[in-house]
């Protein structure tokens, strides 16, 4: 029997990256003798077993092949017979299919070294086709990595067109896209994770909401970088710059897909686009059964950025109204991420990065300003009901008609 420390360990440790997770392989053994050993077998696929101190992963060595479609389309075979170097062959990149012992001797068959000093993100072997899922997890490490001046390589970005163009990639299931998806989102340069997957052409099979945001003109005035497509990818970087939680940055991905659906003759302008583009975010959010929190969040800031962006214009019935959508009494926080998504829209423009975003402060106020508002007296005056509800919502207007003055003053 030995053991390996296999995969992301070894990679993270030769980039000189901190080493969070570790997965060990283990050759030469039986299932019998793992268990023996006092391990806890976890999983019903494939012999994965549980150390009885660390609670670490250890896997049999095993080979793989092709039955079926889609990402669990597979049969494993684990035995005492399959090598380090067959074990390995089966993975992902070159950079992931490294191994050492515990001497931190390296086992690197498919010079994954190499391409860790040429910044390369390369397929260990043809078989890299055989499993659709490999399409979003190679521009999730193109997005962990770009700032480290990591890209794809060429022929492992053709092998990525293969696949987008053969149908693989709807066999998918949502919770498995969904798992690659937002761990991307939150990578530091989660606008490299579309941008791969546009280049490779599995934008517009995954998310062709998205992907007919490119091309498409936004007024110059308003968007110095005009692309509504190249604008997104800067909202999203934004997000991600400013620490912004996951739901923010799924709504920043989805807010402006309305202006997918402008026709070409009323280019640049997208009249309205908040509303349309309310049914392609629903969608979004059901292909990939994304989070209840995700959904909400991505679907109100699509309806109301524009809201957000003039916030200081907004009469005090339609501020009423807007705090009224989120249940600001209720649910602060989800305001809070609206907010920092309107933020980073407006951020999101060429040149105009570092621009102060008022509208801000001025929602943060509105939002105070209505919550100051008790409802203890109103209910000593005898209102109940509706007609209590009717009270509560005159007050806040009174109280939202002085803010707004007190902040023209």
């Amino acid at each position: 029997m030995q053991i390996y420390k296999v995969g992301g360990a070894v990679r993270d440790r030769l980039l000189g990256k901190p080493v969070t997770d570790i997965d060990w392989v283990v050759v030469g053994a039986t299932t019998e003798e793992m268990l023996a050993k006092g391990f806890r077998p976890v999983g019903s696929d494939f012999p994965v077993f549980l150390h009885p101190k660390s609670g670490e992963e250890y896997a049999l060595a095993r080979t793989e092949r092709k039955s079926g479609r889609g990402y669990g389309g597979f049969t494993f075979h684990a035995s005492p017979e399959v090598t380090l170097e067959e074990d390995l062959i089966r993975r992902d990149l070159t950079i992931n299919a490294m191994a050492e012992d515990d001497q931190q001797n390296l086992t690197d068959p498919y010079h994954g070294q190499r391409d860790l000093e040429a910044r390369l993100l390369r397929h260990v072997s043809p078989a890299f086709a055989e499993d659709p899922l490999r399409v979003l997890r190679v521009a999730r490490f193109a997005a962990r990595y770009a700032a480290l001046g990591f890209t794809v390589a060429s022929e492992t970005l053709e092998l990525m067109r293969q696949l987008s163009d053969s149908g693989e990639l709807e066999a998918l299931t949502a919770e498995r896209s969904w798992k690659e998806i937002s761990r991307a989102l939150m990578e530091d340069q989660p606008q490299v994770f579309i941008e791969v997957l546009r280049a490779c052409g599995a934008l517009k099979v995954l998310m062709p909401e998205v992907n007919a945001l490119f091309g498409v003109p936004q007024p110059e005035a308003h968007h110095p970088e005009i692309d509504t497509g190249v604008h997104t990818l800067s909202v999203l970087e934004q997000a991600a710059l400013h620490k912004q939680p996951l739901t923010v940055r799924w709504a920043c991905l989805l807010h402006d897909l309305g202006k997918g659906l402008t026709p070409e003759e009323e280019w640049p302008r997208h009249i309205a686009h908040e509303h349309k583009g309310l049914k392609l975010i629903k969608a979004v959010n059901e292909r990939f059964k994304a989070p209840r929190d995700c959904q909400e969040l991505a679907l109100l800031v699509g309806q109301y950025h524009t809201h957000g962006h003039r916030a200081l214009e907004l009469k005090p019935s339609t501020l009423l109204e807007l705090l009224q959508s989120f249940d600001v009494y209720r649910r602060p926080q989800r305001f809070e991420e609206f907010i920092a998504a309107c933020e980073m829209d407006a951020r999101g423009r060429k040149g105009l990065e570092q621009r102060s975003y008022p509208q801000a402060d001025y929602l943060r106020g509105a939002a105070s300003a209505a919550r100051g508002i008790a409802v203890q007296p109103l209910l000593e005056k005898g209102f109940k009901g509706p007609e209590l509800g009717e009270a509560i919502k005159r007050e806040r207007l009174k109280a939202l008609k002085a803010y707004k003055e007190a902040a023209s003053a």
